[in-house]
């Protein structure tokens, strides 16, 4: 401890201090001149004679001691302080990089030694630890204040991420309830509209804009949106959907398709609607089809007319040019029919589920991945078998019709037209006009969006059988007398081997058939007509009284 004190009294006074040194053993030390020596009561000895004393150094002077009222404290009190002083636990020794302020104790003990020896002023002092108190508070100040951005920006971005996630969390929540609303939408609009029915005939599903006085007009059913058509056909939304919907390849299809042979060889498709489709079709060829107005030349399909009032503008001419229009019902395709529906008054939207419920596509069956497809190879177009192809056929056709007839008119020719048959007949002095009507009947045909069939072109002339839709037409209607001669041989043979016996092509209902063949020979020629029509009921009744007995 003592070793402590020296050097911290060595730090105050530059070095070791002589004078502060302990007197020698036995060696008394000289009170101070002008002071008596001490009275011992003992006797006073002998006097003895003065001797000669070694020159002694000048005593130093102690500073603590001698400078109590500078410094302030006693050598005690200093001596407490420096030793109440904890290194290990003062945070400002060994700091190279700040001024201790004045209330650390050791940094006062310092300033007063400072003090003590001179070195500063009280002043001076005063202004040091005034700098560095400034800068113990604001040395940290950049620091501070980069943390306090950095604080602020760390703040500003967690405030704006919480805006962002907030902002984004409401979007969501929106976009949800937007797609909730849309499904909740498109649920609705399943159940009570139609906005689409496939790619390529979709078009024109969102107008629904009807010519109203047109239709009121033409006496026609007023229909604007595919809901007046399912109310009117009796059917749900959904179902009218089912019904309309196109697709290239179904796995069900609303038709029965077969074939049937032609006159002239090969086969023929045949497309038979389904009940419901059927019923559909049946409605609108009633309530709108039937109703609408047709051509003169025009005879198939017609109420009043056949192929009797066809082949009957014909009868007895000098020359008959028969030509035929190659693939009648698939030319007309769906976009035809649907300009049908359009130039009658009704919305393209009506137009379209209309259109949609009269055509079909030609389609092939395929088998993939174990399933059975009906593939769709090519246009949607007026199918055969379905009731309103002829009616829909004769409105596509009525321009053509027109065109023909008035061309026809001109060259003195009579023309008409039954289904794809276009039949051109004149009387005498016309037959170099034949090459000149055939060349201006293809090119109004090919106008019209029509072609002729290059194989199926006659031209018959007077001395030769002329024949119309089958009817002869020389001199008077009359059957083929091929045909007349069959009917008879069947009646003949069958009163001795029975009707069923003459089912040589085994068809399904013979007696039916052969009562239609008989029929349609007595609305061509009634005489021979009326002669087979008994025999055959001799034959029926006499098989029922046989069956009676």
């Amino acid at each position: 401890m003592g070793s402590f004190w020296n050097r911290l009294k060595g730090l105050f006074t530059g070095g070791d201090t002589p004078g502060d040194a302990a007197p020698a053993q036995g060696t008394t030390a000289a009170p101070p001149a002008g002071t008596a020596a001490p009275s011992t009561g003992a006797p006073a000895s002998t006097a003895t004679p003065p001797q000669a004393q070694a020159p002694q150094a000048p005593a130093v002077r102690n500073p603590y001691e001698a400078n109590e009222a500078i410094l302030g404290l006693s050598p005690e009190e200093f001596r407490k302080r420096a030793l109440k002083i904890v290194p290990w636990r003062t945070a400002w020794i060994g700091r190279v990089d700040t001024i201790p302020p004045q209330s650390d104790e050791r940094t006062a003990l310092i300033d007063k030694g400072l003090l003590l020896r001179g070195f500063l002023t009280r002043e001076q002092l005063a202004e040091i630890h005034r700098v560095g108190d400034l800068w113990l508070k604001h040395h940290d100040a950049d620091r501070l204040a980069h943390a306090a951005a950095a604080k602020t920006a760390e703040a500003a971005v967690e405030a704006r991420r919480a805006e962002r996630k907030k902002r984004k969390e409401e979007k969501q929540r929106q976009s949800a309830e937007r797609k909730q609303q849309r499904a909740e939408d498109i649920a609705r609009r399943k159940r009570e509209d139609i906005i689409f029915l496939g790619r390529g005939v979709s078009s024109g599903l969102a107008d629904r804009r009807s010519n109203i006085e047109a239709l009121q007009a033409s006496k026609l059913p007023v229909l604007s949106s595919p809901a007046d058509v399912a109310k009117a056909l009796g059917l749900s939304i959904p179902q009218l959907r089912w019904l309309c919907f196109h697709q290239e390849a179904a796995e069900k299809t609303h038709y029965h398709y077969f074939e049937v042979p032609k006159r002239s060889g090969g086969k023929r498709l045949l497309s038979a609607p389904q009940p419901t489709l059927k019923q559909a079709q049946a409605w609108i060829l009633e309530n709108i089809l039937e109703p609408l107005p047709t051509e003169a030349p025009a005879h198939g399909f017609i109420r009043g007319r056949s192929t009797v009032s066809n082949a009957a503008a014909h009868l007895d001419r000098d020359v008959v040019v028969n030509l035929d229009l190659k693939d009648f019902f698939p030319t007309i395709t769906f976009r035809r029919v649907r300009g049908v529906f359009r130039r009658l008054g009704y919305s393209p939207s009506v137009s379209t589920v209309l259109a949609l419920l009269c055509t079909e596509s030609p389609r092939r069956q395929v088998d993939y991945d174990g399933k059975r497809y009906w593939v769709a190879v090519a246009e949607r177009g007026l199918p055969q078998g379905a009731c309103t192809s002829p009616a829909l056929s004769n409105q596509v056709a009525r321009k053509l019709d027109r065109r023909l007839r008035g061309r026809m008119a001109k060259l003195g020719w009579e023309y008409t037209r039954y289904a794809d048959d276009l039949t051109f007949s004149a009387p005498a002095g016309k037959r170099e006009q034949v090459p000149f009507l055939m060349a201006a009947v293809r090119h109004v045909a090919e106008e019209e969006g029509f072609a002729l069939n290059p194989n199926k072109g006659r031209v018959q002339r007077v001395g030769g059988r002329q024949s119309v839709t089958g009817i002869v037409v020389n001199e008077k209607l009359s059957v083929p007398r091929e045909e007349v001669r069959r009917l008879r041989a069947i009646l003949h043979q069958a009163k001795t081997t029975g009707l069923a016996a003459q089912n040589r092509e085994n068809r399904p209902d013979f007696e039916a058939w052969l009562h239609g063949k008989i029929a349609y020979v007595c609305m061509v020629d009634k005489p021979k007509g009326l002669k087979l029509l008994e025999a055959f009921e001799a034959l029926r009744s006499g098989k029922q009284a046989s069956a009676g007995s």
